[in-house]
């Protein structure tokens, strides 16, 4: 607890860092693409059957694709870790993570490190956070805009907090989360700037040695401690496997989570009702933030690659095809959800898929819903009667593989 309070106490002055998460901000709203409704396209795909093949151009020559559109078989790819591999994502993210990226490994190796690194996520050890840090963080960045009666929520706040939360709770100082973001920006973007993405990941790697190599001697209550102290059944993780782990995290935890809250405040300040609901009735909480990744997901698709020939669907795959699971659509499949397209907090509860299922299912869901929680708890007591601006124009949520609003001007 007295680490917690420490790393909160150690904020600085978030001014310092107010041009560096404005340049980020920009980079990483402009490199999702301006794509504002998907989801007609989905609905059509849906109609047309729960999979498809296109062909695709590569280096190497055209190849198959096939995208699974419905949610039961989106729910069998995830959930069926041997005959859909994990591998194709590997190979795309080792490059800048390392080469234990886990979200990319099959089982046995997938349960060995996610055994190792989950005991520091589990729900019960993230829920001290919450007050503790999370939440101080939150307030913090609430002050610098309280007294003023209008904000851009994206800018100042869903932007910035998620990856000062990440920091914190790993064990890296709060100071230099703006210093993290930048170096995660550019490994998520590393498509459209590899250069740029391979020299931030080696930075990244670099600062995290030191603060490693301090937690090997001088362990503290935080996420990098846990990691290098894991053991299982006499196995710990060596250097490599903790860093691909963190360089995985930092950008995960920070990109996802800025979306999901800012898609979380697009939906209830989109309608009055259903934000005056949850602001009188906190016990909707938990329902609200489910509908909200289901309604729209941060991120709308990952891969998979089939081992063997397989069907899906009635649809004959062969084995070593690239397999495409699209998220945002199974989210909105309307044989299991009534008015699917709706944003309703009010809904019969049923799983999405958001956090993916079966063994990859997503690690730090009860980070994300935690925060997301701090969040809304906190804008809801701070800024009475907060409403999007009613001069703003053209607020929308766009994005074609992870989706969020570009701005969230509101008053108040």
């Amino acid at each position: 607890m007295a680490d917690r309070r420490q790393a909160a106490e150690s904020l600085g002055d978030l001014t310092a860092v107010d041009d560096v998460f404005d340049e980020q901000a920009t980079v990483s709203m402009r490199g999702v693409g301006d794509v504002r409704d998907p989801y007609p396209g989905f609905a059509d795909q849906r109609r047309r059957g729960g999979v498809s093949c296109s062909v695709m151009h590569g280096i190497d020559g055209e190849f198959e694709v096939f995208d699974v559109w419905r949610y039961t078989e989106v729910d069998q790819v995830f959930r069926d870790n041997e005959t859909y591999s994990s591998g194709a994502i590997r190979e795309l993210m080792e490059l800048v993570m390392g080469p234990y990226v886990l979200v990319g490994m099959d089982e046995p190796e997938h349960r060995r490190h996610r055994n190792l690194v989950g005991q520091a996520f589990r729900q019960k050890a993230l829920i001290e956070w919450e007050a503790d840090f999370v939440d101080v963080v939150v307030n913090r960045l609430i002050d610098r805009f309280a007294h003023r009666g209008h904000a851009d929520l994206v800018r100042e706040f869903t932007f910035r907090f998620p990856v000062m939360v990440i920091a914190g709770i790993l064990g890296v100082p709060p100071s230099d989360s703006a210093l993290f973001h930048q170096h995660a920006t550019a490994i998520v973007n590393v498509a459209a700037d590899p250069e740029k993405g391979f020299a931030a990941s080696a930075s990244m790697r670099d600062y995290l040695s030191t603060i490693v190599e301090q937690r090997r001697v001088d362990p503290r209550d935080d996420v990098i401690s846990d990691l290098v102290q894991a053991e299982l059944d006499g196995e710990i993780l060596d250097d490599e496997e903790i860093y691909s782990f963190l360089r995985l995290l930092l950008p995960a935890g920070a990109e996802t989570t800025y979306r999901a809250t800012g898609n979380f405040l697009f939906g209830l300040l989109s309608d009055r009702t259903q934000w005056e609901a949850l602001r009188d009735d906190r016990s909707l909480m938990p329902q609200a933030i489910e509908e909200s990744v289901r309604w729209e997901s941060p991120l709308t698709l990952t891969s998979r690659a089939a081992t063997c020939d397989t069907v899906l669907d009635g649809v004959e795959i062969p084995a070593g095809a690239h397999v495409v699971a699209h998220i945002g659509s199974a989210n909105r499949d309307e044989s299991r959800w009534e008015r699917a397209e709706e944003f309703d907090i009010f809904r019969e509860q049923k799983p999405h898929i958001s956090f993916a299922a079966g063994p990859h299912m997503c690690l730090g869901m009860h980070l994300a819903r935690m925060e997301m929680r701090s969040a809304l708890n906190a804008l809801m007591d701070r800024l009475p009667d907060l409403r999007l601006d009613p001069d703003a124009e053209d607020l929308h949520i766009h994005g074609e593989v992870f989706r969020s609003p570009p701005s969230l001007p509101v008053v108040y």
